[in-house]
């Protein structure tokens, strides 16, 4: 008996905190009204009023509050990022082309040359000597053919066309072997193919250098080409003069631009990748050769619509979004393009500007009435006070929705 008396009690208190808490339902309205005095049932004050919407609620709180945004068209940035390795804009390796002894050098290593100036000097006394013979022989030549032409024009008949030309013809024999000492000699002096700045040398005063041998390399610096890969995508985005951004660890927060210069006509069968050329100008000479630079080449598109990416929904028939529609959630197709930064870039048939529910679309339907979470929400009426009527009277009766007070 105990412990039936205990669970009608808990019963009970159940019942009174739900009444407490939600009012006596619509259904038992005229169970729980008061009766008047001419008998007919009363409203209380905690009745709802018509419709089931308690008295003085807010119009539209049957309405899912989501977040709008506005939609925005943006261009997207399609970055590109690369590792790449800088190389001079010219650089020549200095080759001896000839053997001999080193007499002469000036190779201080990160001096600024110009074209043609002599870095090493070879022992050059034999080349010396062989032009001279080569010079001597031809002046003879020289002689020989004045003479016979004099004796020809005072009517000599010694001097025979046939002597004359073989005379012009050790002439011009002579003048080869001029030419040929002349080039020897000249291959003595070592001298800078291009303008640039020297690398280091081991080379010393008295070695024997052999023709074929690398003296120093020389490095115009005056512009730099980094080399980098980019992806199989990027092709349709690549294009001489194209501006690149490169920084350097060298450098921290230094960007330098460039532009690129050249490409592969082909893709990489194993990289996948297509070789790219970029050219940095360099006038402060503060870029070195074989510094690592990370690029990136930025492409700007045609603008496209921009949302919050938690504006995009999920259905058997695709990705979607909700917008607004007077007031009531209706959903439209889209193809997400482009993602980042928690933005995505679609393409939907939605007019610029059109209201696009960003949050809390997991909660619409199809004609969902919809309220904006920051749009001003209309005050609760205000409900004249009244005395609880005694028991046995009747309650002033209530307008109805839609009637105002009198």
């Amino acid at each position: 008996m105990r412990k039936f008396v205990t669970l009608v009690t808990a019963a009970l208190i159940l019942a009174g905190s739900y009444l407490i808490a939600f009012g006596v339902p619509a259904s038992l309205g005229p169970v729980a009204g008061v009766v008047g005095e001419s008998g007919d049932q009363t409203n209380t004050p905690a009745r709802a009023a018509q419709g089931g919407r308690p008295a003085g609620a807010p119009k539209g709180a049957n309405a899912t509050t989501v977040v709008l945004t506005p939609l925005e068209m943006q261009p997207y940035e399609d970055i590109l990022r690369a590792i790449g390795s800088a190389k001079a804009l010219r650089s020549a390796d200095v080759v001896a082309n000839a053997s001999g002894e080193v007499t002469e050098i000036n190779l201080a290593a990160n001096r600024q040359v110009s074209a043609g100036d002599v870095l090493v000097q070879l022992d050059a006394r034999t080349e010396v000597f062989n032009l001279e013979i080569a010079q001597t022989e031809l002046d003879q030549t020289r002689d020989i053919i004045q003479r016979y032409e004099q004796l020809q024009a005072t009517g000599n008949s010694t001097v025979t066309d046939v002597t004359l030309s073989e005379a012009r013809v050790a002439q011009r024999l002579a003048e080869a072997k001029v030419g040929l000492a002349q080039s020897a000699l000249d291959d003595r002096t070592i001298r800078a193919p291009i303008a640039g700045k020297l690398s280091l040398s081991d080379l010393e005063i008295g070695d024997i250098l052999t023709a074929g041998s690398t003296i120093v390399t020389i490095d115009d610096s005056e512009a730099l080409l980094v080399e980098f890969e980019l992806p199989e995508r990027s092709i349709g985005l690549l294009a001489k003069d194209q501006t690149v951004l490169a920084s350097t660890p060298t450098f921290t927060g230094h960007v330098f631009e460039g532009e690129i210069v050249s490409f592969d006509s082909r893709i990489d069968s194993v990289t996948r990748s297509v070789t790219v050329k970029a050219r940095i100008e360099n006038p402060d000479a503060l870029l070195w050769p074989g510094m690592t630079f990370a690029v990136r080449m930025i492409h700007e598109g045609d603008p496209l619509a921009v949302l919050p990416a938690t504006a995009i929904s999920w259905s058997r028939s695709g990705s979607g979004v909700w917008i607004a529609d007077g007031g009531v959630a209706k959903r439209v197709p889209a193809t997400i393009l482009f993602r980042r930064n928690g933005r995505v870039w679609i393409d939907a048939d939605i007019a610029t500007g059109t209201l696009v529910v960003s949050e809390g679309a997991q909660k619409l339907r199809a004609g969902s009435r919809i309220t904006a979470k920051n749009a001003p929400v209309e005050a609760p009426a205000m409900v004249p006070h009244q005395a609880t009527p005694e028991i046995g009277q009747a309650e002033p009766e209530q307008p109805t929705e839609s009637e105002e007070p009198t």
